[in-house]
């Protein structure tokens, strides 16, 4: 038996709640390094001062920070706008999981080579992945999942009402009607539209 769309309205909730989740975490660990270096030298540091920022991926930050607005954006559209940002957040959140992949390629060397630079003797020195990378991997990968849900699924999510649109944006609907017809509440609903009744 199909799904219906309606069947998906309780979707809702759980993807756009993992997806804004892992979005957070992801933002939060993309500004923290994720290669440390170490000196396993008797005496040495874990972590070599001359390495601080070499670990680190600030595009993951950047990527994650989109994430974060496209999933509030999300939360008060509708329609075709709704499902355009659900798209970007898909994208977002896969090049979101390519910046996780260049780092776990990339950052190794980059620590190690600053470490060398520093005149510490290469034979004791060495990168271990930090706890923050695994962060970002694990919110990466549920990213891509939940934005991906979100823009198969959005159009069966509920919606705000049009009531939450800004001034004018409902159109002279009230307008319409002729004076002699027009009641208290249509009085009122042109002024919460920012229309004089009066006019």
């Amino acid at each position: 038996m199909a799904e219906r769309p309606t069947d998906r309205r309780g979707t809702f909730v759980p993807v756009v709640g993992a997806g804004l989740a892992a979005a957070a975490l992801a933002a939060v660990a993309g500004a923290r390094p994720w290669v440390a270096g170490f000196d396993a030298a008797p005496g040495g540091n874990a972590l070599l001062p001359d390495t601080s920022g070499v670990g680190e991926m600030p595009l993951a930050n950047a990527l994650s920070l989109v994430l974060l607005a496209c999933w509030g954006v999300l939360l008060v559209t509708r329609g075709v706008v709704r499902r355009a940002v659900a798209v970007l957040a898909t994208v977002t959140s896969l090049g979101l999981a390519a910046a996780v992949v260049v780092g776990v390629t990339t950052l190794e060397d980059s620590v190690f080579e600053a470490m060398r630079g520093s005149g510490t003797g290469s034979d004791t020195l060495g990168t271990e992945l930090t706890g923050w990378f695994w962060v970002a991997a694990v919110a990466a990968v549920v990213s891509v999942v939940a934005a991906v849900l979100a823009a198969a699924w959005c159009p069966a999510w509920p919606e705000m009402g049009s009531r939450y649109d800004a001034p004018g944006a409902a159109g002279p609907a009230a307008a319409e009607v002729p004076p002699e017809d027009r009641t208290n509440l249509d009085l009122w609903k042109q002024l919460d539209e920012g229309r004089d009744p009066t006019a």
